[in-house]
């Protein structure tokens, strides 16, 4: 209940102070910790996309088409894991600010094929300087962070999205936190 009211206090009043709600800080379990510094990580960092016409959600499908190409809006939607409808809202703000087009695919005429343009290409070049600035001053530790991060998504993606996540490298199960010490590893 204190979470919810600290999310819907934090939306109404952006400057508000929330020292009463973080004093337990410490005691939070990881999860609500991640979920919190998430949120704010990517409220902060949509508030600086928009000067760039961008959003997350438009800046991850930007990173896709620059990767892999042009390709079907429903290819795209599957690659990140959204739903087609929800693609289809991110790419109509990006194509209002010329990051893409959408044109008809040839071979199915039912289809969208969505392709980054040289502006969306220089926004996303921008959108990456302001990730690597966004928490600036945060390097001690920063790698072993990552690492653990990663280990969670790795975990719990593979769970929720039935198949085997990519392992680069793990840690001991316990750097991770009682909480998810039972998800399986990397495999072999």
């Amino acid at each position: 209940m204190v979470t919810t009211q600290w999310v819907l206090t934090a939306s109404l009043c952006k400057h508000a102070d929330y020292t009463w709600m973080m004093q337990d800080l410490n005691n939070w379990p990881t999860p609500r910790l991640l979920s919190t510094a998430a949120r704010l990580v990517e409220h902060a960092w949509d508030e600086k996309l928009a000067a760039l016409g961008l959003t997350h959600a438009g800046v991850t499908a930007l990173q896709v088409l620059d990767a892999d190409g042009p390709m079907a809006q429903a290819r795209l939607a599957a690659k990140i894991r959204v739903q087609a409808s929800t693609m289809g809202k991110t790419l109509s703000r990006l194509e209002a600010h010329g990051h893409v087009t959408r044109v008809t695919n040839p071979a199915d005429r039912r289809s969208q094929q969505v392709a980054v343009t040289g502006l969306g290409k220089t926004a996303l070049d921008q959108s990456r300087e302001l990730e690597r600035d966004l928490t600036n001053g945060a390097d001690p530790g920063v790698e072993e962070l990552r690492d653990r991060m990663a280990d969670i998504i790795r975990m719990l993606g593979s769970a929720r999205w039935g198949e085997t996540m990519p392992w680069t490298t793990r840690k001991a199960a316990n750097t991770v936190g009682p909480e998810l010490a039972e998800a399986p590893g990397p495999p072999g």
